[in-house]
């Protein structure tokens, strides 16, 4: 009796299209931002002839530094599966505290330490409730972002603080040609000290997501929680480091904010926690957790300040660039969802 041989055909191998890093590199969301930021420059410029003026440029930086620091600590704490919506409350409560503080005649040391301080104080507040009691993120800080304006709004009323020293103007107003060990070179003239903070925290937090363990267990948990309960990263402390991390993130722009504008008021960066989250989803960031990158946030937040301060140089209503923040912060959202289902329907 003879064995019956069937041939079988040899494995065929699929190739990805996107196998080398120059291809991953090109249909990376990163570089279609780029080349969005590179495109709106070119509009602005086209449409305004004072946009290239190097003093409106630098005066451009002031629409998205502030918001980007604390975004970068929001990108951590978004892929990690959680939220803080109230970002702009504790910048409010920072800024209340600090106005107390230089009313009593403090320092310039002692104001940035206070509002340090208050950020971080915030931060823990809203890490006990998520990481330690376990309560979800988004309501906890739907209830702390009206209780930390409440109590700034109880505190000022319709008053405003005013009288900070000469010296801590220069968080939010000075240049690096202000320092006297900075080269003495053209260009640092119109370089805010915002914007050297903004690079430096950029840095910072990229390197911390990206080169470090901390960033890996971020990921772990933005992925599968359990799994990375199970596999013994410290979920727990590791998210009340992370809500640390946008509390202070949030005082350092209160303090940067509040020097900028030389005054407090209860309703100072209302509407902040939406430009935020915004600037971290458009810069890639899962709002489900899991994914996203720094250097992604980065150009989205250049995106938002370049389309926000080319809108102002035509006299566009700060209303109509709300409109179109909701707008993009839905859009960004939508889109993945939508090709995810057009890519499962064509595969199907």
């Amino acid at each position: 009796m003879t064995a019956l041989v069937v041939d079988t055909p040899p494995p065929r191998r699929i190739p990805d299209r996107l196998s080398t890093p120059f291809r991953r590199l090109l249909g990376s969301w990163e570089v279609l931002l780029l080349a969005v930021t590179i495109a709106i420059f070119i509009a602005n410029s086209l449409a305004s002839p004072h946009f290239l003026d190097p003093w409106n440029l630098s005066d451009a930086t002031y629409n998205f530094t502030e918001k980007a620091m604390i975004a970068f600590a929001m990108t951590l704490l978004i892929i990690s599966g959680e939220i803080d919506l109230s970002v702009a409350a504790i910048i409010a409560l920072a800024s209340t505290a600090m106005g107390a503080a230089a009313q009593a005649g403090f320092g310039t040391p002692a104001l940035v330490s206070v509002g340090l301080g208050v950020g971080l104080l915030c931060g823990a507040f809203n890490g006990l409730l998520v990481a330690r009691v376990g309560l979800p993120s988004i309501v906890v800080t739907i209830g702390t972002m009206s209780l930390f304006r409440g109590i700034a709004q109880i505190v000022l009323g319709d008053q405003a603080y005013g009288g900070y020293p000469a010296s801590f103007a220069w968080f939010g107003q000075g240049y690096m040609s202000d320092f006297p060990w900075w080269p003495a070179l053209p260009v640092f003239e119109v370089i805010t000290f915002e914007m050297v903070a903004f690079v430096c925290v950029a840095l910072v937090f990229g390197i911390l997501l990206h080169q470090t363990a901390f960033g890996r267990r971020v990921y772990a948990i933005g992925n599968n929680v359990f799994a990375a309960q199970f596999s013994g990263i410290p979920v727990e402390r590791t998210k009340f480091v992370l809500f640390l991390l946008t509390g202070l993130m949030s005082g350092f722009a209160a303090v940067c904010l509040t020097s900028r504008l030389g005054s407090t008021r209860h309703t100072i960066a209302a509407g902040w926690e939406l430009e935020v989250v915004t600037m971290a989803v458009l810069g890639g960031v899962s709002i489900l957790g899991g994914s996203g990158t720094i250097p992604g946030v980065v150009l989205a937040a250049i995106v938002m300040g370049l389309v926000t301060f080319g809108l102002g140089l035509l006299n566009v209503p700060g209303i109509v660039m709300s409109i179109f923040i909701g707008l993009l912060l839905i859009l960004v959202i939508a889109l993945p969802i939508v090709f995810h289902r057009i890519r499962s329907r064509a595969a199907a």
